[in-house]
């Protein structure tokens, strides 16, 4: 199942057999940083300087999301999204569960973007597939619905199984969908990761979707958070989850080496050439050709 995104000029493909493709997050802590009354230029320009910074790290797709309690969704997210797009040419994933948000962000995307937002409630089914459909774009199901994230991994898989029943229902291919299995604290729930792994297991062998995570959820308050989040993402890429997102400039090495091992990258082709450009100091990786 090939899972295809497109940006303003790139095209991005999401395979079990093909390369992992790196979704960027720090683009969301950006949008957190800004301060109350800064101006929504400067706030823009933060962000579009954020996702330059991510594409030259080797990011595949830029997340765009808007949090900050003082501002209007329906208003910012295009202007933010309008402007980034302008800047990097890689696909865009849209993260809101704001319906009105989300049109007004569709409306002015370039290429298919991911939609990162629906979840198995009868809200987020009803309200946002139908924007999905309109704009011919690629969703994220979450594992979660009106009861929020279940603990039982076969829970999730019901959940993911509803998502993509409830897609196709409506027009949306099963490669239109991929899948975010969820993560909970190990310091709520000690198999929290576990639970995770067997849902990532669960969907590849029963619905075959591709998938997505962000792993950075594996703890909240343990010393040396990274240390957990680092030994898991290798696991989790191993078992499936070949969109994961990522701390690009942090994970891009982790990610190619992954790629060596499992049989995703031919003849080592893409990792000798990081390799080459991390010796010479060059200081943009599209430049070995990385991105797309």
């Amino acid at each position: 199942m090939e899972t295809i995104l497109r940006g303003r000029k790139s095209t991005v493909h999401i395979a079990p057999d093909g390369p992992t493709v790196l979704i960027a997050r720090r683009t969301n802590r950006t949008v957190r940083r800004r301060a109350a009354g800064e101006p929504m230029a400067s706030y823009i320009e933060i962000a579009r300087n954020e996702a330059l910074a991510q594409v030259a790290a080797g990011a595949d797709v830029i997340n765009i999301r808007v949090d900050t309690p003082d501002l209007d969704q329906v208003t910012v997210l295009p202007r933010l999204l309008d402007a980034v797009q302008e800047t990097v040419e890689v696909p865009l994933s849209i993260e809101t569960r704001h319906p009105g948000a989300l049109a007004a962000a569709l409306a002015v995307c370039h290429g298919k973007p991911l939609v990162n937002a629906v979840n198995g409630s009868e809200a987020s089914l009803n309200e946002l597939l139908p924007l999905v459909v309109k704009h011919e774009a690629v969703i994220i199901g979450c594992c979660m619905d009106e009861e929020g994230i279940p603990a039982d991994p076969y829970r999730r898989l019901e959940i993911a199984t509803r998502i993509v029943t409830h897609a196709e229902a409506l027009g949306i291919p099963g490669e239109d969908v991929l899948i975010n299995c969820l993560m909970q604290t190990v310091e709520m729930n000690s198999h929290a990761a576990l639970v995770t792994l067997e849902t990532i297991r669960l969907v590849r062998d029963e619905l075959g979707c591709n998938m997505t995570l962000d792993v950075s959820g594996v703890s909240s308050e343990l010393p040396n958070r990274v240390a957990l989040y680092q030994a898991f993402l290798p696991v989790v890429v191993a078992e499936g989850v070949n969109a994961p997102i990522v701390d690009v400039a942090r994970d891009r090495q982790t990610i190619l080496a992954l790629d060596v091992l499992l049989g995703r990258d031919e003849s080592a082709t893409r990792y000798i050439k990081y390799y080459h450009y991390i010796r010479s100091g060059m200081r943009s990786l599209i430049d070995w050709e990385l991105v797309g």
